[in-house]
């Protein structure tokens, strides 16, 4: 029976009781009231940092269709200009041909 104790590592079989001990206290402690208005508390922070991240990714998405909007515009009246520009050239090129 003595060599059965013997054979028992005193600092493993510490460490683990300690960690069994702090474990139960943890969970007691993370179960508290307190802790639970800690949680609802960060929870609601979250929600409020999502909020206001999406407003803001609402935000950028409507001014990125604006310019792209604008873009397409700027493109179309310059396409426009060309073909105008090219109408007058070739009636030009067509008069002095004459």
């Amino acid at each position: 029976m003595l060599d059965c104790l013997k054979k028992i590592n005193i600092k493993k079989t510490g460490i683990f009781a300690a960690g069994v001990l702090f474990g139960t206290a943890g969970v007691k402690i993370l179960a508290s009231k307190d802790a639970k208005k800690v949680y609802t508390n960060c929870t609601a922070a979250v929600l409020r940092a999502k909020e206001c991240v999406m407003k803001t990714a609402t935000n950028i998405q409507e001014n990125a269709e604006d310019i792209y909007a604008e873009a397409q515009q700027i493109n179309e009246d310059r396409a426009a200009k060309e073909a105008e520009y090219e109408d007058v050239t070739e009636k030009v090129e067509e008069t002095e041909a004459e």
